[in-house]
């Protein structure tokens, strides 16, 4: 699975995971196969966008072999963090309640 794929899938999601949860995300993801995702998780649903649409209230950035780890579960997103392969902007809180949601 690729980045642009990991992206469609997570736009299908079924909306009832969210749980509440709402606010834009925006996935900034370098090297190959990277680019920017904005996504709006809201009580309608998820929309992704490609590039950089609006004003993030989370900023995630890692290379994006890193971030296709991180989706098939094979790195977890505090050692991601903690070895420095992620970076979080923004609403800390929120990048906690997306860890949940997104596995």
């Amino acid at each position: 699975m690729g980045v642009q794929e990991f992206f469609q899938r997570l736009a299908g999601l079924d909306p009832a995971r969210l749980q509440g949860f709402s606010g834009v995300v925006l996935f900034d993801l370098s090297g190959e196969d990277g680019g920017k995702w904005t996504v709006t998780f809201s009580t309608d649903g998820i929309k992704v966008e490609e590039g950089e649409t609006t004003t993030p209230d989370l900023t995630l950035s890692m290379d994006a072999r890193d971030f296709l780890a991180l989706s098939k579960g094979e790195l977890s997103p505090m050692n991601a963090f903690m070895q420095g392969k992620l970076k979080v902007s923004g609403d800390m809180s929120m990048a906690m309640r997306l860890q949940n949601i997104l596995t």
